[in-house]
């Protein structure tokens, strides 16, 4: 994923507008150029599979790390964090903690047709 080097200015007025801590400075971004939100595009593909699990498009994963809560969401196909892709649950775990950590366990899952969250790992085939 490409970086985007701004001045302290910019970046304090791109904060400003975020409406909440879960809003990325993707998304104030796609805003003020006018551009439809990721969540509206989410893709008509399969959704994201690795390892035998799919997690179809918009399923919700998060997870709590050292009292704080991280979000990702699966959209067009791809597993989104922070404005980011990640290539596994470990690859999202380690991203958050630096860390070598099993992210089938790190995770939660709630599937678009569900209100539940569940565990990652829970969805692996035994």
């Amino acid at each position: 994923m490409p970086t985007l080097d701004v001045d302290f200015d910019v970046w304090k007025s791109l904060t400003l507008r975020r409406d909440s801590e879960e809003m990325t400075y993707n998304d104030v971004l796609r805003d003020i150029l006018g551009l439809s939100s990721i969540e509206e595009s989410l893709g008509t593909g399969t959704g994201w599979t690795w390892k035998g699990v799919n997690l179809p498009n918009g399923t919700e994963l998060r997870a709590e790390y050292k009292g704080k809560e991280y979000t990702a969401k699966i959209i067009q196909d791809l597993w989104m964090q922070n404005g980011e892709t990640k290539n596994s649950p470990s690859h999202a775990a380690w991203s958050i903690t630096k860390a070598g950590v099993n992210g089938w366990t790190f995770w939660q899952v709630r599937k678009t047709d569900s209100d539940q969250w569940i565990s990652l790992q829970s969805l692996r085939k035994k």
